[in-house]
């Protein structure tokens, strides 16, 4: 997840490994895409017979979002829980989902032959946010969990969220599904070793955490391998979780495996990061039928498909892809966050080759309480779900977790330009919260904190007096984590400032927000200048003249870098992978198992101890920034 947008969508498109040798970008791979994208095999008439009608009903990315969204996707994202909330939510979701198995199950093959259903997650099950705060206090059984559960999964691939608060949430959540008794699945993916993590390597132990689960329906077996993104180390928190990177060469070593066991279908579930990895994976592969994309969160829709309101088709469901072997493969995803349920529909014949889709079923079915197509709440998931997560949310608004002497300014053309106190508050939660989880994970606490201004969001000044739960996610409402990168050189430093001050005095989103230290700038000299697709610096900047750290020590004087060691840095994910353009992409990074909004909350509640006073954050800021001429 990064800021300014959802974590979804194309405007985070990755490049990630592929190759079956070893690493092959994205880039390198595209060449092989030419004319493989389109429609899938014809739907013949003759031919070879279909024996199986197997129907693929398919989730992902569905991170927290229980209680339903508005029509219109386009507003500001403000969590408003409401039981009039039109589309979405898991009550009916549950309810669809099951409405639609029932139909595979019992309707008549349009082709002939025998019916299957497999019911499959593509992972990032939950997410940070309000939502997923209810089942942290909750604990086990978490409602995500729940959820998820009622749907009755086959399998669930493991995304880059469920490892955000760390393993032992995972875990956690993994016990939560243990729990639900009938509902149980197993998690699949084959390239991550949890047996550096206790908690995760008891359930692979005992093969609930696993590379591959064969599933067994009408007496077919299908087979369902898993796959992460090699970014998971830089984009959540691992730990000590191993990630291999050569895709391919994995995948295809275990598509073998499974037709040696006589497994003739197979469907690879693959969350990463983006439908276009796995376009750049298919060519090759070689023995995976159908490949379940996650992590994107992209909307594939034909044209009469009906669509939530805001909603708009990005490209055709399915996509189809060439494997190494020249054989058509279909390529499907959802959007997320219990809008659609993905049903893909396909033909095999009775050697276990695929004959197509059928192009009417194939499709995302949208997840409505309104109109000709609307579903009712399943009572029980409304019931042990949906009503304590919006009670929860609720108690939020009514939850005040310091109080404040002043009044702290979070007015978006303020953090985005100068120092305000509302910026110092939160860009000190992060060094905070970087230094309480230092020795857990391995790096050095942190002497200086950054915060972009683009990631503080409430756009309002929060009055002297109570300051609420719900507050702290509206000032940070987006799942970045708290980072610390161990060793920023002073001159990269220096470059970061530049590049937090070049739109002086106009607002951007990039202006900095500091822990730590103080630093003055001139407006009247030349600012920096990047390229904002790359990161490239083209100019330097020379706007910022001293910089001094809170113990005294002098890192620049009148613009000249003074010689010393590197400083660790606090900052957010977002930041540390180079959003803003800022100059740490490239530098190791390790994210600490909090969110900034977590971080803030309990810097407010602990770090604090509920009191905001006046003398440490005045109005205006204390004079951490210092703009001359």
């Amino acid at each position: 997840m990064t800021q300014d947008m959802p974590s979804r969508g194309s405007a985070f498109r990755r490049t990630i490994a592929l190759g079956a040798a070893g690493v092959l970008g994205l880039g390198a791979v595209a060449a092989g895409l030419v004319g493989t994208v389109g429609a899938g095999p014809a739907a013949a008439d003759s031919g070879p017979r279909t024996d199986l009608t197997l129907t693929v009903l398919h989730t992902n990315d569905d991170e927290s979002q229980l209680v339903g969204v508005d029509g219109d996707t386009d507003g500001d994202g403000t969590i408003e829980p409401d039981e009039t909330r039109a589309y979405g939510g898991a009550a009916r979701y549950t309810t669809l989902w099951q409405q639609l198995r029932r139909q595979a199950e019992t309707g008549r093959p349009a082709q002939g032959g025998k019916r299957a259903v497999v019911s499959i997650s593509g992972g990032d099950n939950y997410l940070a946010g309000p939502e997923f705060s209810a089942s942290i206090e909750h604990g086990v059984p978490f409602y995500d969990a729940l959820a998820l559960s009622r749907l009755g999964l086959d399998a669930s691939a493991i995304g880059n969220h469920e490892f955000d608060f760390g393993p032992d949430v995972f875990a956690d959540f993994v016990a939560s599904v243990r729990s639900t008794g009938g509902g149980s699945f197993p998690f699949v993916s084959a390239n991550l070793d949890v047996s550096g993590e206790p908690a995760l390597a008891k359930y692979a132990d005992q093969g609930v955490i696993r590379a591959t689960t064969v599933v067994r329906e009408r007496g077919e077996r299908i087979g369902v391998i898993g796959l992460t993104t090699p970014e998971l180390p830089t984009i959540s928190s691992p730990r000590n979780v191993r990630v291999r990177t050569e895709l391919a060469r994995i995948a295809n070593d275990e598509a073998s495996a499974l037709t040696r066991q006589g497994v003739d279908k197979i469907i690879l579930v693959s969350h990463l990061q983006d439908i276009d990895n796995e376009l750049a994976l298919v060519p090759q592969l070689r023995g995976v039928d159908v490949v379940l994309g996650a992590g994107g969160g992209e909307i594939l829709a034909d044209s009469g498909d009906r669509l939530i309101p805001g909603d708009r088709a990005e490209r055709g469901y399915p996509l189809w892809a060439t494997d190494a072997d020249g054989r058509r493969v279909p390529v499907a995803t959802t959007t997320g966050n219990y809008k659609y349920v993905g049903q893909l529909v396909l033909r095999f014949d009775r050697a276990g080759r695929l004959l197509g889709a059928d192009d009417e079923q194939s499709r995302p079915v949208r997840v409505a309480g309104a109109g000709t197509d609307a579903v009712v709440k399943d009572a029980w998931t409304r019931t042990h779900v949906e009503a304590p997560v919006e009670s929860h949310l609720a108690s939020l608004r009514e939850t005040v977790v310091a109080d404040s002497e002043v009044p702290l300014n979070g007015v978006r053309s303020d953090v985005r330009s100068k120092e305000t106190n509302l910026g110092d508050l939160v860009a000190d939660a992060l060094v905070w919260a970087g230094a309480r989880k230092a020795a857990e994970y391995g790096v050095p606490a942190p002497v200086v904190g950054i915060q972009n201004g683009g990631g503080l969001r409430n756009d309002a000044v929060i009055p002297a007096g109570p300051v609420t739960a719900l507050d702290t996610y509206d000032v940070a409402p987006f799942a970045n984590f708290v980072a610390v990168v161990p060793e920023v050189p002073r001159d990269t430093l220096r470059r970061l400032l530049e590049r937090g001050v070049a739109a002086a005095p106009s607002a951007a989103g990039a202006f900095i927000q500091v822990s730590g230290l103080a630093f003055t700038y001139d407006v009247s000299r030349k600012a920096q200048v990047v390229n904002e697709s790359t990161g490239e610096i083209l100019t330097p900047g020379e706007r910022v003249r001293d910089v001094v750290l809170d113990d005294g020590t002098v890192l620049v004087r009148d613009g000249q870098v003074v010689d010393g060691a590197p400083v660790p840095v606090a900052t957010n994910d977002f930041s540390a992978r180079g959003g803003d353009a800022y100059p740490l992409k490239g530098l190791d990074f390790t994210p600490v198992g909090t969110t900034y909004q977590g971080a803030l909350r309990g810097y407010l509640e602990e770090g604090l101890s509920g009191k905001v006073r006046a003398a440490d954050y005045p109005v205006g800021g204390e004079g951490r920034i210092t703009a001359t001429n």
